[in-house]
């Protein structure tokens, strides 16, 4: 597989990322792969080798479907999305935990990030493809797995909304105190990133920043079938 998904990650406006981000708690990542490319992903999903578990999601009450956690080695196109965000994104983690008064600052790149995680016992890779069938949905959650945690992922869109499922839409979820909550339910295109929050984002109040809390999840599948790829930068004990 050839992908230029290095130089797709390059090109995202990331200031205006980041500030959808501290408005809304999420933003979009356009063109992070190509309908070809997306194909190409969904057709790992039937290779065994490539994955180190199979969740079914009824089972554990997490809703309805599955996913796949990838083993190592990661799957070119998967690996290099991995390396090409998690460097601006490390910025931006950077800034916000200066904006929390949190001490905590992460590597610039992600081998010294992962290197972090093995040292606390991570050592299991975290990103995941996952497939939803008609009735299909994902109960709100938040992907903490461990002492580790990076403060932003991505949602990577696979499946051609209209084309090959209907509904299905990516919930997410802010809470802030005293406040009731807010939810946004976001179509993703075919190729298209959304970046979350992991835990938590910045929010301003009138002493200053302080933390509100995300979680995201998948509203029911209407028909068809929906395929998502979920880029995490921590790994798992």
């Amino acid at each position: 597989m050839t992908t230029t998904v290095a130089g797709c990650a390059g090109a995202v406006a990331w200031a205006e990322a980041e500030r959808r981000m501290l408005e809304d708690g999420w933003a979009r990542l356009p063109g992070l792969l190509s309908a070809s490319e997306c194909a190409e992903v969904v057709a790992l999903y039937a290779d065994d080798r490539r994955f180190r578990s199979r969740v079914d999601m009824a089972r554990h009450r997490f809703g309805l479907g599955e996913y796949r956690y990838f083993d190592h080695p990661l799957p070119p196109p998967v690996a290099e999305l991995r390396e090409a965000l998690y460097a601006p994104l490390a910025e931006i983690a950077n800034r916000w935990a200066g904006l929390l008064g949190d001490r905590t600052r992460f590597p610039a790149g992600l081998d010294d990030f992962l290197a972090l995680c093995h040292r606390k016992g991570q050592r299991r890779p975290t990103p995941l493809m996952l497939r939803y069938e008609t009735g299909g949905h994902n109960t709100l959650h938040q992907d903490v797995y461990g002492e580790v945690t990076f403060p932003l992922q991505v949602v990577i869109g696979l499946s051609a909304p209209g084309e090959d499922y209907t509904g299905g839409e990516l919930v997410v979820v802010e809470q802030r105190p005293r406040s009731q909550a807010r939810a946004t339910a976001i179509t993703l295109a075919r190729g298209e990133g959304v970046l979350i929050a992991t835990r938590e984002k910045p929010a301003r109040g009138a002493r200053g920043h302080y933390r509100a809390s995300l979680r995201h999840g998948v509203s029911t599948v209407t028909s068809g079938t929906r395929s998502t790829l979920g880029i995490i930068f921590h790994d798992a004990p």
